[in-house]
């Protein structure tokens, strides 16, 4: 299962914190470079994005309400306009292969042939991953991927452990 985690507000912070509880939840995870990107839909600071990797049998409708709950409890605010700063996005990409509307959850998500900082750090830590849909690797829709939106990679270090370094 792939899961895309994205902060505009204090993004650091909360990043790690979504880093945290994931691996308190399912042990190893296998992370994606951090990308710097400009907002999407609303002017606003950057996002810092990335995806993460984890294995799990927990049903989809459980995994989802776990994340909202995460959000809820790092300070994410539902009363505001879909497109708005927030201090901690979680989505469920992809489980497995599973295709369609599962516990309310739309897999593939959609944002993954859409959105930059979705699909670019998913081809970093998938390549070969066939997305369930158009059965393409997610590194051969990153090389045909068309759009203006901006990224960049980013320094970030999590417990330590440098997750991804600027090349010089």
């Amino acid at each position: 299962m792939y899961i895309s985690i994205g902060s505009n507000v204090d993004r650091e912070h909360y990043v790690a914190a979504a880093l945290d509880a994931l691996a308190s939840w399912f042990g190893d995870l296998e992370i994606s470079p951090v990308y710097d990107s400009e907002a999407v839909g609303f002017k606003g600071s950057p996002f810092l994005n990335l995806v993460v990797g984890v294995e799990t049998a927990l049903p989809v409708g459980e995994l989802s309400r776990r994340f909202k709950q995460l959000e809820a409890d790092n300070g994410r605010r539902r009363d505001v306009p879909k497109f708005s700063a927030r201090t901690l996005d979680l989505d469920i990409l992809t489980y497995g292969d599973r295709v369609g509307v599962v516990d309310g959850v739309e897999l593939p998500r959609g944002e993954i042939l859409k959105n930059a900082f979705v699909l670019q750090p998913l081809a970093d830590i998938a390549p070969e991953a066939l997305h369930p849909v158009t059965g393409q690797s997610y590194r051969e829709l990153w090389r045909n991927y068309r759009s203006d939106q901006k990224l960049w990679p980013v320094d970030f270090t999590w417990q330590g452990r440098q997750i991804s370094v600027i090349a010089d």
